[in-house]
């Protein structure tokens, strides 16, 4: 084993994202997206040197100690595995960890793989609950406190000190719906407008239904290994571009809203996502990310989260969000095309999964492999954003093309 090697991101798979997997349980889903991700790596899985198990709860799993299932179901024993949890962060945080596993010379190759089942095979009572458990259980969900509220009145927030509007939050469904037309794995390809959001149900204001994010079950992959390992062991090595993980940041911060310092993050930011960011970008060498990067993933788990994240992760400046998503400026064509598979609104959010499965789009994309009606033209440099609670766990990641 050797440390201190290139990263490569050999291959990604992908199971459709549905509101409601009636084929199997999230074991067979997890092992679908394996299969998947090794047959587009090229490998032989008998070659792959360790697994890591992405999901953020055993309860809405309906499985405890997954990790071993999988590993017994793929045939990978008696070879090492791990587990990583971290609410809607898991599939980052199993990005990372996979990537300090191979580049500390743990493993030369490492089979990564996330799921869960938050569909409408788990009632909406035992997801609540298991969500309130993801925050500070002690205080604030015994004082009956819930993660919506408290992303609409960071959005409310930001509403206030910038003047951003409930129209320019709806742009960003109305992409990342538009997106996910022309992604099969999508839960929610729609084609619809901003009087289309704007008009949709309220839930806890300034969000409405079709500002928010959609609950779905399925499962993604990535095979990671060193550079030398890809080059012995993956068939198509030398057949199509190559793409490396070039940059993983993680950011934290107080779990509690109320806790946080003012005036910066205050209710309106994400500090954890830029410091995230600013450790990613120094990895890859990244001065300007909205020049500098040609396609994006980020978090989307409210129209208005996507919004502030433009802003921490250093697309623009504070406030700039609103009047740069009308302009189309993060639209496919646009300056930096972002959640070209949908996003979270779009194509569906099973926590475990939804990590991996941006970096699933951002590999696509840097091969040039998407659907042409969502492929941005000529990408070498994308990034992935995603993070737990209300961002008090972060981690942004940099896949780029070498030719």
């Amino acid at each position: 084993m050797s440390a201190g090697e290139d990263i490569v991101v050999l291959g990604g798979g992908l199971t459709k994202f549905a509101r409601e997997r009636s084929d199997g349980t999230p074991i067979d889903w997890m092992i679908e997206a394996a299969l998947d991700g090794i047959r587009d790596a090229g490998v032989d899985p008998a070659e792959i040197e360790h697994s890591l198990v992405a999901y953020e709860s055993e309860i809405l799993a309906r499985q405890l100690s997954m990790g071993q299932v999988i590993q017994d179901a793929l045939a990978f024993c008696p070879r090492p595995s791990i587990r990583v949890e971290a609410g809607g962060g898991t599939g980052g945080a199993a990005i990372r960890t996979a990537y300090a596993y191979v580049k500390s010379g743990l493993c030369d190759s490492i089979l990564v793989v996330g799921c869960d089942a938050v569909g409408r095979g788990v009632t909406s009572a035992t997801v609540r609950e298991v969500y309130a458990l993801s925050g500070d259980v002690d205080f604030e969900m015994a004082a009956g406190g819930f993660f919506m509220a408290y992303y609409a009145l960071m959005m409310q927030e930001h509403i206030r000190l910038y003047g951003t509007t409930e129209e320019q939050m709806a742009h960003v469904s109305v992409k990342n719906h538009r997106n996910a037309q022309s992604n099969p794995m999508a839960c929610m390809p729609m084609a619809i407008t901003v009087d289309d959001v704007l008009t949709s149900p309220p839930v806890v204001a300034p969000y409405k239904r079709l500002d928010c994010a959609v609950l779905a079950d399925g499962a993604s992959s990535l095979v990671i290994a060193t550079e030398s390992w890809a080059r012995q062991h993956a068939a198509s090595w030398r057949d199509r571009p190559r793409v490396y993980l070039t940059g993983v940041g993680c950011g934290t911060d107080r779990v509690r809203l109320g806790d946080r310092p003012k005036p910066y993050p205050g209710l309106a930011h994400f500090r954890a996502k830029r410091e995230a960011a600013q450790m990613a970008y120094r990895m890859a060498g990244i001065k300007n990310p909205r020049q500098d990067l040609d396609v994006a993933e980020v978090a989307d788990t409210y129209t208005g989260a996507e919004l502030q994240a433009y802003e921490d992760l250093g697309f623009c400046d504070y406030g700039q969000s609103g009047p740069l998503t009308e302009r189309g400026v993060f639209d496919l064509g646009g300056e930096l095309p972002t959640n070209t598979s949908g996003g979270l609104i779009g194509q569906g959010a099973p926590p475990g999964a939804m990590g991996l499965a941006q970096a699933v789009e951002i590999l696509k994309q840097l091969r040039g492999e998407c659907p042409k009606e969502r492929q941005v033209e000529g990408a070498r440099r994308g990034l992935t954003d995603i993070h737990g609670g209300t961002a008090s766990f972060s981690i942004v990641s940099i896949l780029e093309r070498r030719d």
